[in-house]
């Protein structure tokens, strides 16, 4: 059995559950593209 936080939607960045599957695309494509930058931004 796996662990309840793992994704199985495979839209999360982390592998974990984030909450993302029910986004719709653009949605989707909009916070991906919030935490890249996020992730980005706090490796600099």
């Amino acid at each position: 059995m796996s662990n309840n936080n793992e994704c199985g939607c495979g839209r999360s960045p982390t592998g974990f559950c984030v909450g993302w599957h029910s986004l719709s695309e653009s949605d989707y494509k909009i916070k991906l593209a919030q935490y890249e930058e996020k992730n980005k931004n706090n490796k600099s």
